[in-house]
């Protein structure tokens, strides 16, 4: 057996902001690693999200037809799921632990490989392991780039896999290269992540804003229009005239109707979101659309739910078809 290891430049990390470099594993990051501090002022808060792999792959070319991924102990039991040309060939689960996932029948011949890490956890990878003689090569990714940014409804550590979080669903339905932000928790209309998504290569952009401000009361009234619309100018500011769509929270029980700590209610923070985007469609950017959270998943989809507040598995995967629906059918937004 030959090994690449895992700062190999032959292979390609996708849906990452930085890579930690340790003594023998490279680990994505989905915030600049050196600059934590400047998101977060702890594990528990942004920085500990932004360590989990959601949305992470690592992508090459090779002729092998089987290979095993190296890694770290792994925290908890999950799953990674493997690609050969954008055909999904196995969801290999592991358990906690585990330092080698093996996946076995890959085709045969040269194939584009993208190996999507489990989202629920970081995910320290030491080298890819192939057959000996088996050929290896670096894939760039330039599918159009899509940037998103949620909260823990986007993060969706309970998908079924790592490429079946709602995002994943739609970025192998449009054939987008991924980059999320979705952090568990953690979707609080921060500056410095808006001036992250500013700076990132876009060709689509989606935010999902408002729950994680409803269940910490981060922002009222008076200042929650305010942050979203100062999120948004800060997109533009590096992407003025990039597809963009923005979206209210999704059904949330008695969220609906119930004031938080400050006062809001799920009903009012999508009027608030939808009129921020009315702000700037009123100053002629044609290209921003609002995206109602109803429409995403809406009440009928309640039992999907089980904790009344995140999908389950079946849940993302029919909110991921909805986005597609909503967006790129109803709304008709065109990428690229």
């Amino acid at each position: 057996m030959s090994t690449v290891k895992a700062d190999d430049p032959r292979l390609c990390w996708g849906g990452i902001a930085s890579l930690e470099q340790g003594p023998n594993w490279v680990k994505p990051w989905r915030i600049p690693h050196g600059d934590q501090d400047l998101y977060s002022p702890g594990v528990s808060d942004l920085a500990g999200r932004a360590e989990t792999a959601s949305g992470v792959r690592l992508r090459f070319t090779t002729d092998a037809t089987e290979c095993t991924l190296h890694t770290q102990p792994l925290a908890e039991d999950g799953n990674f799921d493997l690609y050969a040309d954008g055909n999904l060939v196995a969801t290999v689960d592991f358990v906690a632990g585990q330092t080698a996932t093996p996946f076995a029948d890959l085709p045969s011949g040269e194939k584009e490989v993208e190996i999507w890490l489990s989202q629920a956890m970081p995910v320290p990878v030491r080298a890819i392991e192939l057959p000996e003689g088996s050929r290896l090569e670096r894939s760039e990714d330039n599918r159009l780039k899509w940037v998103t940014y949620g909260s823990s409804i986007t993060h969706c550590r309970t998908a079924g896999s790592p490429s079946f979080t709602w995002p994943g669903v739609v970025a192998r339905g449009k054939n987008f290269n991924l980059t999320s932000f979705g952090f568990g928790g953690q979707c609080h209309a921060d500056p410095m992540m808006a001036r992250l998504i500013r700076d990132q290569p876009a060709d689509f952009l989606s935010v999902k804003i408002g729950i994680n401000i409803y269940g910490g009361s981060s922002l009222g009234p008076r200042a929650f229009r305010p942050a979203v619309i100062g999120t948004i100018a800060t997109i533009r500011d590096g992407h003025p005239d990039t597809p963009f769509a923005v979206c209210s929270p999704i059904w949330g029980h008695d969220r609906e109707t119930t004031p938080n700590a400050v006062g809001l209610t799920l009903q009012q923070m999508r009027v608030e979101v939808h009129e921020a985007v009315e702000s700037f469609r009123r100053r002629g950017d044609a290209n921003i659309y609002y995206v109602d959270g109803l429409k995403l998943f809406g009440e009928e989809l309640g039992h999907l739910l089980p904790d009344n507040l995140h999908p389950n598995a079946e849940g993302y995967r029919r909110m991921g078809e909805n986005f597609l629906k909503e967006v790129f059918e109803v709304q008709g937004v065109t990428v690229g």
